[in-house]
Parts: C-alpha cells; sequence; structure tokens
C-alpha cells in the first residue's frame, strides 16, 4: 500500500467518525440527585434511610434518634444547595452529635438546581426589546450617542433561585410533618443559600411553627436579594442563631454589620451572632459550632 492511499484511508475514516459523531442524539447526564441518593444508599446504614414523599415524588431523608436520657426535641437540618446531608462544613457533625445532647435529627437531601430557568416576565422583555429594535432606523453615525453605564448582574437570577426555593420548602414542609411525631422543641439548622431562602420565607410568616432557628453560614447568591436578606432575618418570629466563619462567604462577610443594623432597628432580642475562626471543615470549629448551638438552646429552652 502505498503512502499516498494510506493517508487517504486514515482522512476518510476520520471524516466519518466525525460525521457519525455530529449525527449521534444528545444524551444529557442524569440528574445530580439520582447519583447522591445512590451514594447514600450505599455509604449510609439502611435504619438511618427514611423515604419522605412531595407531590408523589420521592426524595431521601436521613434520621438519627436522640441518645440522651430524656429528649429535648428534634433538629430539622438542611444543608446548603449543592450539597450532601453529610458534608464536613458542619452539617454532618451535627447530624450526629446532637444526638447526643437530647435531639433526634432529621437530614434532608436537597432538590435539583434548574439552571436554565427563565423567569416569565424576563422572557416577555426580551421579546419586546429584540420586537423595538428591528423596527428603530438606523442611528446616524454623526449623532451623539448618550453614554450609559452597565449595571452589574446578579450571579444568580430570580427565576433559579425561586425554583430551587419552592422545591426547598416543599422539602421542608415534608420534613416539618415527619417531625410532628418527635417530642419536645422543633429546632431548624439550615446552611448557606438553603438556609438565606429558608429565612426568607419565615420572613412572611407562614403557619409553621419552629422553635428556633439555627442559621450556619447564610446568603443568597443574588445581590439584590442578599441585601434584603439582611432586614429579613430581623422580622422572623422563631429566635435566631446566626452563625458564620472567619472566612466565608464574602457576601455574607460583607453583611455581617448591616444584620446587626437590621435587628436592632426591629428590636429582634432573641437574635445572636456569633463568629467562628478558621475553616468549616476543620474539626476543632466543629466541636466549637455544636457548644455555640447546644448553649444556644439551653438559654432558650
Amino acid at each position: 500500500m502505498t503512502l499516498n492511499r494510506l493517508h487517504y484511508l486514515i482522512l476518510t475514516t476520520s471524516i466519518v467518525l466525525v460525521s457519525s459523531a455530529r449525527s449521534a442524539d444528545f444524551i444529557s447526564p442524569p440528574p445530580w440527585s439520582n447519583q447522591i441518593n445512590s451514594d447514600i444508599k450505599r455509604f449510609i446504614s439502611e435504619d438511618e434511610i427514611r423515604p419522605l414523599l412531595v407531590d408523589e415524588v420521592e426524595f431521601i431523608s436521613l434520621y438519627r434518634q436522640h441518645m440522651a436520657p430524656q429528649q429535648r426535641g428534634v433538629a430539622l437540618i438542611i444543608p446548603d444547595w449543592q450539597h450532601l446531608p453529610t458534608n464536613n462544613a458542619g452539617i454532618n457533625f451535627l447530624r450526629k452529635e446532637l444526638n447526643d445532647v437530647g435531639y433526634a435529627t432529621i437530614a434532608t437531601t436537597i432538590p435539583d438546581i434548574d439552571w436554565l430557568a427563565v423567569d416569565k416576565a424576563d422572557s416577555e422583555n426580551d421579546d419586546t426589546d429584540a420586537a423595538s429594535s428591528t423596527e428603530e432606523p438606523a442611528a446616524d453615525v454623526n449623532q451623539t450617542q448618550e453614554i450609559t453605564h452597565a449595571e452589574a448582574s446578579p450571579a444568580v437570577s430570580n427565576a433559579i433561585i425561586d425554583h430551587y426555593k419552592s422545591n426547598l420548602i416543599a422539602r421542608f414542609n415534608a420534613l416539618y410533618q415527619s417531625a410532628s411525631n418527635e417530642q419536645g422543641k422543633i429546632i431548624v439548622v439550615a446552611q448557606g443559600a438553603s438556609a438565606g431562602l429558608l429565612l426568607e420565607h419565615f420572613a412572611s410568616f407562614p403557619r409553621t411553627n419552629i422553635d428556633a432557628f439555627i442559621s450556619l453560614s447564610s446568603y443568597l447568591p443574588n445581590q439584590q436579594r442578599n441585601q434584603n436578606l439582611n432586614a429579613s432575618l430581623s422580622t422572623i418570629s422563631p429566635p435566631l442563631l446566626d452563625i458564620y466563619y472567619s472566612v466565608d462567604n464574602p457576601d455574607l462577610t460583607h453583611s455581617v454589620e448591616q444584620r446587626k443594623r437590621w435587628v436592632r432597628r426591629n428590636s429582634k432580642y432573641d437574635y445572636r451572632q456569633r463568629e467562628l475562626f478558621g475553616l468549616p471543615a476543620q474539626p476543632e470549629q466543629h466541636q466549637r459550632l455544636l457548644k455555640e448551638i447546644d448553649g444556644f438552646l439551653r438559654r432558650l429552652f
């Protein structure tokens, strides 16, 4: 076989392979929650796994009973979005160690995030802008153009956040119903963006009655909503322990002083703010985290 013929065969084969790849149907990856559920079922004891339902859709919660002589209550544990209920940023530690101070724990897996969610109003405005732009005549190149300043866009759109929030609240309500059979107080331990969205929810005064809210590094990945969160958390009914780390989300650390100002303005006397030093994954911080939460709850009840 000549060298030219060999080159021709290689080129023909490459074209066929590229054409086949382009013509193949795109297969979307499985939902993130499916992978998480598989891992939990593989590595967590079956005794802890408790499936719950939201609109006939099953999700996994992890239950652990109290191990103290008397049950003080039940802690509903909600991790940050894109995190597991067994994450090492304090959630898994609290899920286990709160049992020894008298609390049963029910931790939830979180819903998937729809990164393609689009707000209906925004899509209608985009269509209107596109239609109007096609109707406008071409501008005179000699005409003086008005200078406009671009505004910073939020990190995550309201549509994406609201879609996640509605699913998160549905799961929280299912957790709350499952906790109704437990004795003692009902407390919520929420982390990150999930905590921020639940604080937004409780600022609207829902009928759900909880006895305390523990916020771990709460923030919202949207600039305007994160600023509004500073005021919202000062209006919720339950006592609030607001914990953050010295090395934490910048949107949170920049809001610390504003939160205290809103708390003073709205006279929320059952608000406490605590800073933990170091990183959330450090074992020393886990111990102090538990100590701060236990101390806060013992002063309340």
